[in-house]
């Protein structure tokens, strides 16, 4: 019989306890931070019908390429979540009774059949926060709060850059880019800090625009005016969607101005952010010291999800965060040397051929809410403590016949070498 050759599924991976216990940590953390501004806790379905998720509210077109599908029994196509946000959206849109304003936090994996990167895999974990129901940019500045509250919990350095989409597409709009074309040319401009000047007007020439058109954008693109608001005043007495922006982008700032987070918060005008569900304020979070070049996080508002998919194309106002899970792990990856102390296992009982006793001394140490590990395969005390030392563990209780004789239990600190003699009734 051949041997089978036992291996992950590509872009999948396997935790083993160490790396696992930073990410529970991380995702407590989040969890505890989400709670604390307010937010109710929701768990929607990984499998949905495709028909949702290949909604024209969803992800957009190059989601949908990464999209994983399959048939069931009943022969009904369905696919897994790509994203915590169209299943939010659909909640909303099937509860009507909902009070708003509507704050929910999701924690559940997602899957993507895309290309693999550093923290990036195909089944990989979100964090969600969504507010629906607010329509002033107030929702926006406390998801933005929320999250550098988060990352200072994670000890992690962040900046948060932000933008309006009415204002990007509008400006684009004036530069006379053609309706069908604007998407396209919204998720080019994107790439401008990953790619550079250069390779973005080429790709603008590849996507047929005209000669003027690409002119303007290129001038755009290197005014140094372009990151003050000043710049877009006189373009928004000419466009509407210019303006609105404008107006959106004021009100945010003026937030985060209000709670000294302006420093740490940057406008910036190409943020583009690649989903088409996205109708106003965006934004993106990034390490401050670059050491992941991808975001960490990312959000924005998307008023027309929820009624289009109820089709009555209902404006529901809704603005959203996403926290990467994985990617998170990865920027934290040197936390677990920082660990002073193994903080799983309060604990670890070694039994000298007292095997009973000792799981009465486990029961008792358990019953006050202590974590306990007990030493099953008999070690000698010198492998036990290896061990002890090994894993962090800070205090070890070895019990002998001795000490069941005495009715005590002896503790020793390994850190500090200090050893105490605790009594303890054995029958």
């Amino acid at each position: 019989m051949k041997k089978m050759d036992y291996q992950n599924v590509k872009g999948t991976q396997d935790y083993l306890p160490n790396a696992e216990a930073v990410r529970r940590d991380i995702r407590r953390t989040l969890e505890d931070v989400f709670i604390q501004y307010g937010c109710k806790p929701l768990e929607t379905p990984i499998l949905n019908y495709t028909e949702l998720l290949a909604s024209k509210y969803g992800g957009g077109a190059e989601i949908l390429e990464e999209m994983y599908t399959l048939t069931d029994r009943g022969e009904r196509d369905l696919a897994l979540r790509y994203d915590l946000t169209i299943p939010f959206a659909k909640v909303v849109a099937m509860n009507p009774t909902l009070k708003m304003p509507f704050k929910r936090y999701e924690i559940g994996k997602v899957f993507r059949d895309g290309p693999i990167k550093t923290g990036r895999f195909r089944e990989f974990t979100q964090c969600d926060v969504d507010i629906v129901g607010v329509d002033s940019q107030i929702a926006e500045a406390e998801l933005m709060v929320m999250a550098l509250d988060a990352f200072k919990k994670l000890d992690l350095n962040v900046t948060i850059q932000y933008n309006n989409r009415k204002l990007l597409t509008g400006m684009l709009n004036l530069f006379g880019t053609e309706y069908e074309k604007i998407n396209k040319v919204v998720l080019t401009l994107d790439k401008l800090e990953k790619v550079g000047l250069e390779a973005v007007v080429s790709e603008l020439n590849e996507q047929g625009l005209s000669n003027s058109t690409i002119t303007l954008i290129k001038q755009f693109l290197i005014d140094n005016e372009n990151t003050s608001f000043g710049y877009f005043e006189s373009y928004a007495e000419q466009n509407e969607e210019v303006r609105q922006g404008l107006k959106e982008l004021k009100e945010l700032e003026a937030y985060l101005e209000f709670l000294s987070i302006n420093i740490r918060c940057v406008f910036n005008p190409f943020l583009a952010r690649g989903l088409e569900i996205y109708t106003g304020t965006i934004y993106e979070i990034f390490l401050a010291d670059q050491s992941i070049k991808s975001s960490i996080g990312s959000g924005g508002r998307y008023d027309n999800a929820i009624g289009g998919l109820i089709g009555t194309n209902e404006s529901f106002s809704t603005v959203g965060i996403s926290f990467g899970l994985d990617v998170i792990y990865t920027a934290m990856s040197s936390f677990e040397s920082k660990l002073k102390d193994n903080p799983y296992v309060d604990y670890y009982i070694v039994p000298l051929g007292t095997q009973k006793e000792s799981l009465l001394v486990a029961n008792y140490l358990r019953n006050k809410d202590y974590k306990v590990e007990f030493e099953m395969r008999n070690k000698k005390i010198g492998k036990a403590l290896d061990k002890a030392n090994k894993e962090k563990i800070r205090n070890v209780i070895i019990i002998g016949e001795d000490e069941v004789r005495n009715n005590q239990f002896k503790v020793k600190d390994l850190i500090s070498g200090v050893e105490r003699t605790e009594t303890y009734q054995f029958n």
